[in-house]
């Protein structure tokens, strides 16, 4: 086994983290020679929601699940797309406004296959992986929010089934699920 491939192997990380995440752990720019392209997405907290003032996030999850579902993710949309390397890393805890709730990372041998796999990488494992947030407001208030529902083809069994929830009416393409 060459000693750059031993490196790439045993670089790994937690998927799931409770502090701040290491970009530059993540990025792992050294290991990937064969790339031409990387794609990055941060997933920053935001000041607010759906018209309410937000004053910080708390992510919660079932860790050993959840760490299984992202690799589990990772693994399918490398072989998806023919890339090198995809990675997600979810962080839970308390956030604070602006700081990083998540990072994908894609390298590729190409720049559209890399913003393919990211981008793909990030919305399974904010449909797929079950990790909650919970929104504390200004006013004192908070609720765990709602994202779009697991499943990807919801709205389509919904209409074909004539389904309706409460909960499911919202826009499907206008998702609110970055943070």
């Amino acid at each position: 086994m060459s000693e750059q491939l031993n490196l790439r192997i045993n670089a790994e990380i937690e998927r799931i983290q409770d502090h701040e995440i290491d970009l530059n752990q993540l990025l792992a720019m050294q290991y990937f020679p064969e790339c031409g392209g990387l794609a990055l997405f941060a997933g920053t907290v935001r000041d607010h929601h759906e018209g309410k003032a937000v004053k910080s996030l708390k992510y919660t999850a079932y860790k050993p699940l959840a760490e299984r579902l992202v690799r589990e993710i990772e693994l399918d949309i490398e072989q998806k797309y023919g890339v090198s390397y995809v990675r997600v890393v979810h962080r839970i805890g308390h956030l604070d406004i602006g700081e990083v709730a998540i990072y994908a990372v894609a390298r590729a041998a190409h720049r559209r296959e890399a913003f393919a796999a990211c981008e793909e990488a990030v919305e399974r494992v904010k449909h797929e992986v079950p990790v909650w947030k919970e929104e504390f407001y200004h006013d004192g208030t908070s609720v765990f929010v709602e994202g779009c529902c697991i499943r990807s083809d919801y709205a389509d069994v919904a209409q074909k089934k004539d389904i309706k929830h409460a909960h499911h009416q919202h826009d499907h393409t206008a998702c609110s699920h970055e943070h």
